[in-house]
C-alpha cells in the first residue's frame, strides 16, 4: 500500500512540475506588480501588441482560437511564424466578444505582418493599471462570474474605480488538469493609485 501511495505521490509531483514547465516555456505579457493582497494584485502593464479576432460563441468553439493560431503559424503576408505566448485574453460581451493572443515583446504592433484572414486584426492595447484576481479551474461562465464579483468587491473595498469591462486571461493548454490551471480576471482601474 505504501508503495502505491509513493508512486502516486511521484506521479502527482511530475504532473505538477510538467504543467509548470509547460507554462514557463512561453513568453508572457510583461507587467510590474504594484501591490499584492492575497490573491489580488494591482499591476502596471506597458502597451502590448496583440492579434485579435471576434468570438461569436461564449465558449470559443467558433474557430476563434484556430484563426489566431493559423496567423502565428504563418497565415500572414510574410508567412512569418510567431511564437505562442501567454495568456490568451478574452473580453467583451456575448454579442461583442474578442479573443486575443499576446505577441512577443520583440514584435511591435507596426512591425507585425498583416493577417491573411480578414477577421484577424493586429492592434496595440494601451498601457495601464489593472486589478487582477488569479484563480484556477476549467473555463466556465459560473467561475468567471464568481471571480469577477470577488474582484469588483475588492476594488470597492480598496476604493478603486473600474475603467473598462473585464478581461479574462488563460495561461494553460487544454490538457492541463483544472486544479493546476492559472486563470485571471482583470479590470483596468480609473487612476493610478500608490
Amino acid at each position: 500500500m505504501s508503495i502505491a501511495l509513493s508512486v502516486l505521490a511521484v506521479l502527482a509531483a511530475l504532473l505538477v512540475a510538467g504543467c509548470q514547465a509547460t507554462r514557463a516555456g512561453y513568453e508572457s505579457a510583461p507587467y510590474k506588480i504594484v501591490r499584492t493582497d492575497g490573491k489580488f494584485q494591482l499591476r502596471d502593464y506597458p502597451a502590448i501588441a496583440v492579434v485579435e479576432t471576434p468570438m461569436h460563441t461564449p465558449d470559443a468553439r467558433d474557430g476563434s482560437f484556430r484563426r489566431l493560431f493559423r496567423f502565428i503559424t504563418g497565415a500572414n503576408e510574410t508567412r512569418q511564424k510567431i511564437a505562442m505566448t501567454t495568456p490568451v485574453f478574452m473580453a467583451g460581451s456575448d454579442s461583442n466578444a474578442t479573443m486575443q493572443f499576446v505577441l512577443p515583446a520583440k514584435l511591435k504592433a507596426d512591425a507585425v505582418p498583416s493577417p491573411e484572414d480578414g477577421t484577424v486584426t493586429v492592434r496595440e492595447l494601451p498601457e495601464g493599471r489593472f486589478a487582477v484576481l488569479r484563480y484556477s479551474g476549467s473555463r466556465n461562465s459560473t467561475k468567471e462570474k464568481e471571480s469577477l464579483a470577488r474582484l469588483r468587491s475588492w476594488l470597492e473595498q480598496e476604493q478603486l474605480t473600474e475603467a473598462s469591462g473585464p478581461v479574462f486571461a488563460y495561461f494553460d493548454p487544454p490538457w492541463t488538469p483544472p486544479f493546476l490551471r492559472r486563470n485571471e480576471v482583470m479590470l483596468r482601474t480609473q487612476a493610478r493609485q500608490p
